[in-house]
């Protein structure tokens, strides 16, 4: 398995969880990563991405409460998730899009399911 997500589970709103996404050491090193999520009858969505650089982009309607972030010398992508509402349930999946030599890959994870209560 070369993308592995874990973290996932059900929330009370108001409350937290971590996501995490062990990438094999190849693919980590030359992608920009990010967290996609789909809710049930949704298209699927960027919430947020990190490059090799470590510059982050967010979906508008998670700045203030995600953060993502690259531990680097465990090649594991994270996302930290605050105040969490029920608009926030999904299944949410780790991407990379590695570069090489200017060819992009996409890479993806299995999805975790994200249930946020009222």
């Amino acid at each position: 398995v070369q993308l592995q997500a874990s973290g996932g589970g059900l929330v009370q709103a108001g409350g937290s969880l971590r996501l995490s996404c062990t990438v094999s050491m190849s693919i980590f090193n030359s992608a920009k990563m990010g967290w996609y999520r789909q809710a049930p009858g949704k298209q699927r969505e960027l919430v947020a991405d990190v490059s090799l650089t470590g510059r982050t982009t967010y979906a508008d309607s998670v700045k203030g409460r995600f953060t993502i972030s690259r531990e680097n010398n465990k090649n594991t992508l994270h996302l930290e998730m605050h105040n969490l509402n029920p608009d926030d349930t999904a299944v949410y999946f780790c991407h990379a899009d590695r570069i090489v030599l200017g060819t992009h890959s996409d890479y993806w994870g299995r999805g975790t399911q994200v249930t946020v209560s009222s």
